[in-house]
């Protein structure tokens, strides 16, 4: 069955950095569009990025521009999101979706933004 599994949450001080992994089986990862997206306490989810299939498009919410990477392996069936200078506005639950026909999506994973 199809599985994204998020890792590479926690806790981190203002300024700091953290890498998100989402592990995917159960469809063909290399030709789905995929994406991080965000839900805060009280917010809307947010589209943060996405990248194409053979990663020759990404794009990011103008918040996160400069500061966030998101990247794909294809062969290890991962997407990632490099986020660096980390401010407390990132604070929110992070979810992996992959998108083509059909959407799927990861249970999320907590980033803290905290002094």
């Amino acid at each position: 069955q199809v599985q994204l599994v998020e890792s590479g949450g926690g806790l981190v001080h203002p300024g700091g950095s953290l890498r998100l992994s989402c592990a995917a089986s159960g469809f063909v990862f290399s030709s789905y569009v995929m994406s991080w997206y965000r839900q805060a306490p009280g917010k809307e989810r947010e589209l943060v990025a996405f990248i194409t299939p053979t990663g020759r498009i990404t794009n990011y919410v103008a918040s996160v521009k400069g500061r966030f990477t998101i990247s794909r392996d294809d062969a290890k069936n991962t997407v990632y999101l490099q986020m660096n200078n980390l401010k407390s506005e990132d604070t929110a639950v992070y979810y992996c979706k992959a998108a083509k026909d059909q959407g799927y999506w990861g249970q999320g994973t907590q980033v803290t933004v905290s002094s």
